[in-house]
């Protein structure tokens, strides 16, 4: 059987990261794996996240199963984080899924199963794993204008162009903020329009909210997703605590599926636990505790809100200062959009022979369509990294 098995196309991340380790350089600079790191290239784990894995150590007394959608109380909580008071309770199926990636596979199931000829319109370009996983369930998936390379923000009006082609039934797939790669995001007015067009297409939102807290802050992070959530009768949302919580590895997810025709949740909260079932059985707790716990303390929460803030602003200063260096460097303002970016991310609008001059040349590794994480930088390499792209004729 094992013969028959075809080789598979190498992950571009995992070999970016593999070449970076190879390379004897002391100067090199990595700013291609898309994970959080302090000014010393550490990724902490947060204050209050310790805190609640020393009480929950204290406290825990089994290891036994806690159920096929995960403990309540952390999907009361993610939902109150996200949601605030955009749909009622009772409007809101949910189960906790092997991270943010989990919670999206198991929304592509749920549309299958619901629809199974539903097209799945992504913006171009998307993190990596949206395509990989529809083109492997084989769903069909329809790319939509997204991002201005020469302006290095949204392009609204293709955007909107491509989106005319959806039909009834048919899934919108947003990012809810600090749009990975680009770091462009929708205003309030985009998201209304966007909204509206679904509404009048009968087609669902599906939004992946991943970095809530990283962009302008926790309820503005939060905003677009909870105007849709009001504002559509359906609504798909894969939710990760890997971000803005530092527990990667715990692999910790929650996916949303707002009905409100509220006599569609009980069947819908059945579907989504089966499928749970399915994939997985029951879903990990360890960090889902450790997110309730923070959620539900108030002295918990108010540090990691604090530390999740200073992270927010430490990456804005970073924007802010990579952005005046280019400035001075090139004596124009040719990459002021870096400043207008959110999140841990940016794309720089470079080809790709500059992107590899920046790895042959000066040890800089970024993602091949010129993306970088923000949060690799820190004040003595900002400078480094003007420079370099400067140099590269960029």
């Amino acid at each position: 059987m094992f013969e028959h098995l075809k080789e598979q196309p190498a992950d571009k991340i995992l070999a970016l990261m593999q070449a970076y380790k190879d390379d004897p350089r002391d100067t090199k600079i990595d700013l291609g794996v898309g994970v959080y790191k302090d000014a010393e290239g550490r990724t902490p784990i947060m204050r209050a996240v310790k805190a609640a894995e020393k009480e929950w150590w204290n406290e825990e007394e089994t290891k036994a199963y806690v159920g096929l959608a995960g403990d309540p109380a952390f999907s009361d909580a993610m939902i109150r984080l996200i949601l605030d008071d955009a749909a009622p309770r009772d409007a809101v199926a949910a189960v906790a899924t092997p991270g943010g990636t989990g919670a999206v596979r198991q929304a592509f199931d749920l549309v299958k199963m619901a629809n199974p000829g539903a097209r799945v319109f992504v913006s171009d370009p998307t993190w990596p794993n949206h395509l990989s996983i529809l083109k492997h369930m084989g769903i069909e998936h329809v790319p939509y204008r997204y991002f201005d390379n020469e302006t290095g923000g949204v392009d609204f009006d293709g955007m909107m162009q491509d989106l005319d082609g959806v039909k009834a039934g048919d899934v919108i797939l947003l990012h809810g903020c600090c749009h990975n790669p680009t770091g462009a995001n929708l205003t309030m007015q985009q998201w209304g329009d966007v909204t509206d067009l679904a509404n009048a297409k009968g087609a669902i939102p599906m939004i992946d909210i991943a970095y809530q807290g990283f962009g302008d802050g926790l309820d503005a992070d939060a905003a677009g997703t909870r105007h849709v959530v009001a504002s559509c009768p359906e609504v798909l949302i894969a939710a990760s605590c890997s971000k803005n919580f530092g527990i990667y590895r715990e692999r910790t997810g929650l996916l949303m599926a707002v009905c409100q025709d509220s006599a569609r949740r009980p069947t819908t909260q059945a579907n989504l636990a089966y499928l749970n079932r399915q994939n997985y059985s029951f879903p990990p707790d360890h960090g889902a505790r450790l997110v309730s716990l923070v959620l539900t303390d108030d002295a918990l929460r108010a540090d990691w809100q604090a530390e999740l803030e200073e992270v927010r602003r430490g990456m804005l200063g970073l924007r802010e200062q990579l952005a005046q260096e280019l400035r001075k460097l090139s004596g124009s303002d040719r990459f002021g959009f870096i400043a207008q970016h959110r999140g841990m991310f940016s794309r720089l609008g470079l080809d790709a022979d500059k992107v590899e001059a920046l790895r042959k040349d000066h040890a800089i590794y970024m993602v091949g369509d010129s993306r970088i994480n923000i949060a690799g930088l820190n004040a003595r390499t900002v400078p480094l990294l003007a420079q370099a792209i400067i140099d590269v004729g960029a």
